[in-house]
């Protein structure tokens, strides 16, 4: 499986409304991003990034966590109220994401033929970070997603595989509009 598919078209298509409907703090983003995370697990163990395969799994059970979590969070409309994200939470975070990073990586490199192990592991994790950030419902989540989402457009473009590199340089758009609108939220609170 390589370059662009029929698979690939509709879960880009899934993926961007999912994210949209995060930005706009609708939960419905969690069940219509669970449909873009089960279309993306194939195509990603088909492309043998198997990193971001497991990644699609544990997607799996964040996004019924976010929806769960989300469902207990909305008002009256239906938009979800944004939280704080304590430093030391932060912190702690970021020092899982980046051991994950270096244990995965490390596994892909020595038992599999992933095509990018170490890139592959590094983005897998941090994006564990930044979902988990989102269905904690953390400003700071959108912060994390530019950085990783850039990353992924060269290592999809790299890749060949262009239609998904053009979705997360929407998806770096997408962050960026969800930063602003999560921090005008916060701000209002």
């Amino acid at each position: 499986m390589n370059g662009m598919s029929p698979v690939e078209e509709i879960a880009v298509v899934v993926s961007l409304v999912g994210v949209w409907l995060t930005a706009r703090r609708i939960w419905w983003c969690w069940p219509v991003g669970l449909v873009g995370v089960l279309l993306y697990a194939w195509l990603f163990y088909g492309w043998k990034l198997y990193s971001d395969m497991l990644l699609q799994g544990a997607y799996v059970v964040l996004q019924l966590y976010g929806w769960w979590r989300w469902r207990a969070g909305t008002d009256a409309e239906a938009v979800v109220a944004v939280a704080p994200l304590p430093l030391g939470e932060a912190r702690m975070a970021l020092g899982c994401g980046a051991a994950g990073a270096m244990a995965l990586g490390w596994a892909m490199r020595r038992f599999t033929d992933a095509a990018l192990p170490w890139m592959d592991a590094g983005l897998t994790s941090f994006s564990l970070v930044a979902t988990l950030w989102a269905a904690r419902r953390h400003r700071e989540n959108w912060v994390l997603w530019i950085v990783v989402d850039t990353i992924y457009v060269g290592m999809f473009a790299y890749r060949g595989f262009y239609l998904t590199a053009a979705l997360y340089a929407l998806f770096v758009g997408l962050a960026i509009y969800g930063a602003v609108v999560w921090r005008e939220q916060a701000r209002a609170v």
